[in-house]
């Protein structure tokens, strides 16, 4: 959940689905309250002319008969009463007060009272979630005085409240929260489809230079970011095998001259010169002949395929031992991963001998992980320091001590094994072993074929 909330299409969706939920509470909330002004009205009405048939009728019955039909006929919202004594009036006519006695005529003398029922400030069950908590219609009381001169009170009290309360509005917005809810979803997957497919594109990108480009579909916008990125793929593809073109053809035009100039060294007289000199070329074949596998480590143009991860380590190390290195291969990954057969040989191949070279053995063990497999390559040298863990992935960057010129190496080796691992998606890690040594991490993922 706390990752779909971090996504673009969770923080989207979100948005869209609070603002359209606000937006349907105003518009209910203004609904609910034109509503109630209109219900208002109506009961100011109805409560108008309750009134006026009350205070009519109870005129022409006998004063003796009076108290009997108060009783039947004052049990609603609207009740007319006799009083004892009557107090002085001590407010002008209402708006209500003013209407009935219009409707009354002059036989008929009303007198507003200051005195204010109790049910008019109680709070009521409101049948909506956005209607008030207390009744704003007429709520008063008043004196009147009938044709004989006899004084009663008239109380207009609000209305009852609807049983159920807001429980069934409760249930009738939960259908329309849901259909909000699928349509910010639709709309959001919708919206973040395209970006989706850019990020990936980004990520296969990363892994092969030769990913086949973007279909161009959907909206206008979508097109041209698609037709954008394809374009770049395409320049990024085109510098990219410019530039190893051209570090392939200087160190393999380098090869030629430096051959001659040592077939020329054997003619030299001074056997201590001659050695140097062949030394020092010895070094600089070797730079080329890196140079040129640092330029083949980049090319993308050996096809990707499946590979038993296990039948390529076997056959890494196998080689090796035949060569006379101590290698010792542990562990099975029973696993399958996608990529260029060469290539990854040439990262497994520059590890190992990484390994022998600088702490003269490698112990290689691999171990299956859930979606990948580890690979862990340790030598017994001195290791290196914490502070130059990340340099030593720089081309040509040499440790000054054991890892140095004098051992034969050209900082080339981790660099090809980055890039490598980088294009298949792969990651690679150095630390020091707890138990001495350098232990080097190759994280390769597992590859699903499509069924």
């Amino acid at each position: 959940m706390r990752a779909f909330l971090g996504s673009m299409t969770g923080r989207v969706f979100l948005v869209l689905l609070l603002g359209i939920v606000a937006s349907a509470a105003l518009t209910q909330w203004l609904a609910v309250g034109e509503r109630t002004r209109a219900i208002e009205r109506y009961r100011d009405f109805h409560a108008l002319e309750r009134a006026e048939q009350l205070i009519t009728t109870a005129d022409v019955v006998p004063p003796v008969s009076r108290p009997a039909y108060l009783k039947v006929a004052s049990r609603g919202s609207v009740r007319l009463e006799p009083v004892r004594q009557a107090a002085a009036p001590d407010l002008q006519q209402t708006d209500f007060s003013a209407a009935l006695q219009l409707r009354l005529g002059q036989g008929f003398s009303l007198s507003p009272l200051a005195e204010r029922p109790a049910e008019c400030d109680r709070p009521r069950k409101s049948v909506s979630l956005f209607g008030p908590k207390q009744w704003r219609g007429t709520c008063e009381t008043m004196f009147v005085r009938m044709h004989d001169g006899e004084v009663m009170k008239l109380s207009v009290l609000p209305p009852r409240a609807p049983p159920g309360g807001n429980k069934n509005e409760l249930l009738s917005i939960l259908p329309f929260l849901l259909s909000i809810a699928v349509l910010a979803y639709l709309v959001t997957r919708m919206t973040m489809r395209p970006l989706k497919k850019l990020a990936q594109a980004a990520k296969d990108l990363g892994n092969d230079i030769n990913h086949p480009p973007l279909a161009l579909g959907g909206a206008g916008e979508i097109r041209q970011a698609s037709a954008a990125f394809n374009a770049m793929q395409a320049r990024i593809r085109q510098h990219i095998f410019q530039r190893t073109q051209m570090l392939a053809a200087i160190t393999h035009d380098l090869q030629t001259p430096l051959t001659r100039l040592r077939l020329r060294l054997e003619k030299v007289a001074d056997a201590e010169l001659q050695q140097r000199l062949v030394d020092d070329l010895s070094a600089m074949q070797q730079m080329v002949r890196e140079g040129l596998d640092l330029a083949r480590s980049m090319d993308t143009t050996e096809n990707m395929q499946a590979l038993d991860l296990d039948s390529l380590l076997d056959s890494v190390c196998a080689d090796a031992a035949d060569a006379g290195q101590p290698v010792r291969l542990h562990g099975r990954a029973a696993m399958t991963a996608m990529g260029r057969p060469m290539s990854i040989r040439r990262c497994l191949v520059n590890l190992i001998d990484n390994a022998v070279k600088y702490g003269q053995s490698a112990e290689v063990t691999v171990e299956r992980m859930v979606g990948s497999a580890r690979v862990r390559i340790r030598d017994h040298g001195p290791g290196i320091a914490q502070d130059q863990m990340a340099q030593v992935f720089e081309p040509f960057y040499r440790i000054e001590s054991s890892r140095s010129r004098a051992s034969g190496g050209t900082g080339l080796g981790l660099t090809i094994a980055r890039n490598i691992a980088e294009q298949h998606g792969a990651s690679l890690q150095l630390a020091n072993h707890v138990d001495g040594g350098l232990e080097v991490t190759l994280v390769v993922p597992e590859y699903y074929a499509a069924k």
